[in-house]
């Protein structure tokens, strides 16, 4: 049986301000930190960091459907929301915290149930309060793009370094 998760479970805001966003990225790829429980209930999972860059694995289940059968729109905002603030959140210093402040996305196609898809967020800016990335979803099999994606985040200093 599986564990349920509480918010003992997730790292505590001092852990989090102690390391930059990258090395706390790092760590939950190298499962040294969990993961955000959000990526169980929707099936995808992180899969690759680099500065400015995440990737995120996926795929919708008859689970992430709306009442016509087809993946819900939530389940691509979710994913481009992860990818897109996850590459913000590795140019945050540390002693620093982020959060979406908005995000849009442009979906292209339906994703057929069960492909396998990547979720890629790449930063265009990451200022002292802000950053800016753009993100794209595309089938693995075949680089099919299902949507795309843009983020503002707030880029919040919290303790001294």
């Amino acid at each position: 049986m599986l564990k349920a998760l509480s918010f003992e479970d997730l790292p505590n805001r001092d852990k989090l301000l102690s390391m930059s966003g990258l090395e706390a990225m790092r760590a939950i790829l190298d499962a040294q930190m969990p993961a955000p429980p959000i990526g169980d209930t929707l099936n995808y999972h992180l899969h690759m960091v680099e500065p400015g860059r995440v990737t995120f694995r996926g795929t919708p289940r008859f689970a992430h459907t709306n009442p016509m059968g087809t993946v819900h729109g939530g389940w691509y905002g979710t994913l481009l929301d992860s990818a897109m603030a996850c590459a913000v959140m590795t140019k945050v210093p540390k002693g620093s915290l982020y959060t979406t402040l908005e995000y849009k996305i442009n979906i292209a196609r339906s994703i057929p149930l069960d492909t396998e898809i990547e979720a890629t967020g790449v930063v265009s800016h990451a200022g002292r309060s802000t950053g800016i990335a753009t993100g794209e979803i595309r089938g693995i099999s075949d680089g099919t793009l299902y949507a795309t994606g843009s983020t503002t985040c707030i880029i919040m200093k919290i303790k001294d370094e």
